[in-house]
This record gives C-alpha cells, structure tokens and sequence, in this order.
C-alpha cells in the first residue's frame, strides 16, 4: 500500500485541532487517520517547531556536529575527574 502524504496546512489543522479538543483519538477518528500518524506529526512539532522535514543543509549538519562536540566534551571531563 503506498504511503499517504499530507500537506504541511492540513498536518498544522490536525495538530491544532487535538490541541483544541484535547483528544487525539477523536480527531483521528473524524478523519480516518491513524492515531499514531497523528502523535508523530505532533513529537515533530514538539522537537522541531514545525512538521516540515529539516533540510540536510551545512548549517543543520554543523549544528550536529557541534552538538556532538558538546557531547563528547563533557563526557572527557567527567573522565577526567575519575582519573583525577
């Protein structure tokens, strides 16, 4: 069965309208779209502040490389401290 896609608008409408009744079963009920569809779109916007899909850009790939970084920095101190 091939994949459903839905527009950008039609996600944001759904999204708001589990916000609004505070019920996403309902919503997905009232059009025909999986439940679980419904909470990943939201865990989208939640990580993201959008559902579009992030563009592989230097600038993405530079913010996670850098988180990386971040990572594994503190990570070496808190070895450090253990050797110390």
């Amino acid at each position: 069965m091939a994949k459903k896609q839905y527009s950008l608008e039609f996600i944001e409408q759904i999204i708001n309208e589990c916000q609004e009744t505070g019920n996403v079963a309902i919503v997905a009920r009232r059009h025909n779209i999986s439940a679980s569809t419904i909470h990943t779109w939201i865990s989208k916007k939640r990580q993201r502040g959008s559902v579009a899909s992030l563009p592989k850009t230097k600038e993405a790939r530079y913010k996670t490389m850098e988180k990386q970084l971040k990572e594994i920095s503190t990570e070496n101190d808190m070895l450090k401290r253990l050797i110390a």
